[in-house]
């Protein structure tokens, strides 16, 4: 049975998200204009569906145990263009609009440094 149901997640056709332990998958927010990555969080069945409801990016915050609207307080929401599952549907990429900066810093997105030996190097955007 457990073939036939990793075979119809692989390769079929019907959304079967695969949730780990914890009850929650891996999203990944990538700008629709410039295929940055903009930031990586996780959403869990609920925040999977108010993204498929509204449009706009929701993931489960683990640091506050609960459901997060992107920008619900800076107003810096994620607009979903189209949602795209890895293989085995335990992973999404969120192809969206970004409407001001992604990450919390302040920053366009997440991803602004890079590790040059032991140092992180901040790089322009």
């Amino acid at each position: 049975m457990a073939d036939g149901c990793n075979a119809d997640r692989e390769k079929g056709s019907a959304f079967l998200p695969k949730f780990d332990a914890q009850g929650l998958l891996i999203a990944i927010a990538v700008d629709a204009q410039t295929k940055d990555i903009l930031m990586v969080a996780y959403m869990d069945e609920e925040a999977l569906a108010k993204t498929r409801e509204t449009g706009l990016a929701h993931f489960h915050s683990r640091s506050r145990g609960r459901l997060w609207l992107k920008g619900e307080t800076s107003g810096h929401f994620l607009r979903v263009q189209d949602i795209q599952v890895d293989c085995d549907q335990d992973a999404l990429t969120l192809v969206v609009k970004p409407e001001g900066p992604a990450c919390h810093t302040g920053a366009r997105r997440c991803f602004y440094r890079r590790l040059e030996g032991d140092e992180l190097v901040h790089f322009a955007d």
